[in-house]
């Protein structure tokens, strides 16, 4: 396959299909038209205003809204790298990215011009406001402004350029993967291409036939988790590929029974969740609703997403779920695919370019029982941008070929899938044992009485480290603490067994599902102490 760029082909289908709904939103529909049009004033104010060039960097700091979109496409047109910039984060976490990232242009909602004038104070960033409330901005280019003043974008984008892809899982703080432009829609065929059961084209022009194809079922998709994030901008990047419409909440704060009456106007096909956190909900308002007739697929990366859960959105649609393990910095690695209840539990089948290395990081078979590291083989980012050290510890040339290597561990099952044990930074070093969270964290969670949980280590005298759990009971339902602890003793060795038990009421997630493990620490060591 040769390498068409996503500007490229945006506009090939913005010349062929103007009039076709590109972005919808509650308050607006903007044609594929019309984003082009928005797309070229920004990226003309961007390259001769800004005096941005290829390579250089402009920021958001924006939640689902079009501007993101129109923003993403002005950047790559000539050849800016676009960073997304979580719109939750303070001011001096906004700025530690900015001058992290060189970017030196911040498009921001005028209701967080005070975060960004904050941000930005003393650096070479100009301000690009977009109008969401009432609120000035002094100093700041209005995006209306930019638009109202039109302008062009080149036909063809630059080469070379790049996308910088913030995250923190793998380094520990956040750093972007610099990612290719380049090959960036080779890499991401598969989700794609391959999600609608297409052979990926060959040249540009038959990927604008296959996005302008009338008779082609066409992908309207919703991003229920923010764009800033890599499943849902590789999701929303690729339904604008398939000259799909993308519907957006365009809300800074996520209703779930507003984004269900979007669901249900537009007809949406695609969903894009966070594993329970917003599938969850959105399964509770599909169920006092009228279900999910119009939906196919749901896909979710990096999330805890349970059984339960699936189960209860299988039963509202004839849809597939795909649960994806991914990261910023490759993959995916493995597919976890149901398109029916009868397909649960779901299992993680690991993708082509997927292997399983052992700890002298040579590729292993996978039969039945074997452990390995996680890595991946396909095309991959150049690195982490300003950060050779990270790069050459995540991105490892291993006898002539370059594999991402994030640091978890999984153990076949002799069939092409996996169980995904976790980080080995993660694991419990318990008498010399050790203790892969993840694998007593299923256990726990499959017990009717426990709906959710964390395993740690916790300091011990004699064994360095005790298996500990945090659980938070199912609605309803008390926890019983030994007989929890018989129902994991049944399943797994006696040395996985968690020998400390907290019951919380909850454990705290973030918006997207994160648990902050120091605090879960730190409160059962309190508990400890105080029952001594």
């Amino acid at each position: 396959m040769n390498a068409p760029h996503y500007s490229d082909l945006w506009q090939g289908i913005a010349r062929a299909v103007p009039d076709r709904p590109a972005v919808i939103t509650a308050d607006e529909t903007l044609s594929w038209g019309r984003l082009h049009a928005e797309s070229a004033a920004l990226a003309q104010h961007l390259s001769e205003v800004s005096g941005l060039r290829v390579r250089d960097a402009a920021a958001t700091l924006l939640y689902n809204r079009p501007e993101y979109l129109a923003f993403t496409w002005a950047c790559l047109a000539i050849g800016v790298a676009p960073v997304a910039i979580n719109y939750r984060y303070r001011a001096h976490e906004v700025r530690a990215l900015l001058q992290d990232s060189d970017s030196r242009v911040l498009v921001v909602p005028s209701s967080l011009g005070a975060v960004a004038a904050e941000a930005a104070a003393g650096l070479d960033v100009e301000l690009i406001v977009v109008d969401d409330d009432d609120t000035a901005v002094p100093g700041a280019t209005r995006y209306a402004d930019i638009v109202v003043a039109g302008g062009d974008m080149p036909r063809q984008a630059p080469r070379g350029a790049d996308l910088r892809l913030y995250t923190g899982g793998t380094t520990g703080a956040p750093k972007a993967v610099v990612w290719d432009l380049d090959t960036l829609l080779i890499a991401r065929r598969q989700s794609t291409w391959g999600l609608i059961g297409v052979t990926p084209p060959e040249t540009l022009e038959d990927a604008v036939a296959i996005a302008i194809d009338e008779d082609r079922p066409r992908v309207v998709i919703l991003p229920l988790s923010p764009m800033l994030h890599g499943t849902a901008q590789s999701a929303t990047m690729a339904t604008l590929a398939l000259g799909g419409t993308v519907v957006l909440h365009a809300r800074a704060r996520m209703d779930v029974g507003e984004a269900y009456r979007l669901i249900r106007e537009h007809g949406v096909t695609r969903l894009v969740v966070a594993g329970d956190v917003l599938a969850l909900p959105l399964a509770e308002a599909a169920e006092r609703g009228g279900g999910l007739p119009t939906v196919d697929s749901i896909v979710s990366s990096g999330m805890r997403f349970s059984d339960e859960v699936k189960r209860r959105l299988h039963t509202l649609g004839d849809l597939a779920i795909v649960d994806m393990f991914a990261s910023s910095e490759g993959g995916p690695y493995a597919f976890g695919i149901t398109r029916s209840a009868d397909d649960l539990p779901a299992r993680l089948a690991l993708t082509p370019d997927a292997v399983l290395l052992d700890e002298d990081h040579r590729e292993i078979t996978l039969e039945e029982g074997a452990l390995g590291l996680v890595a991946y083989r396909g095309i991959l980012p150049r690195g982490y941008y300003g950060d050779p050290e990270k790069t050459a510890s995540t991105f490892r040339e291993i006898r002539g070929r370059r594999y991402v290597i994030p640091g978890d561990w999984a153990r076949a099952r002799g069939d092409g899938t996996i169980d995904l044990l976790g980080r080995l930074s993660a694991v419990v070093n318990t008498g010399g044992e050790k203790v892969f969270p993840a694998e007593v964290e299923q256990v726990l969670l499959e017990h009717p009485a426990v709906d959710d949980a964390v395993v740690f280590g916790l300091p011990d005298a004699r064994f360095g480290e005790a298996v500990s759990a945090m659980v938070a009971p199912a609605p309803g339902t008390d926890i019983d603490v030994a007989a929890l602890l018989d129902f994991v003793g049944e399943r797994l060795a006696g040395y996985k067994k968690p020998r400390h038990v907290f019951v919380r009421p909850s454990l705290g997630r973030s918006a997207t599902g994160k648990i902050e493990l120091a605090r879960v620490k730190a409160d059962a060591v309190a508990e400890l102490a105080g029952a001594r």
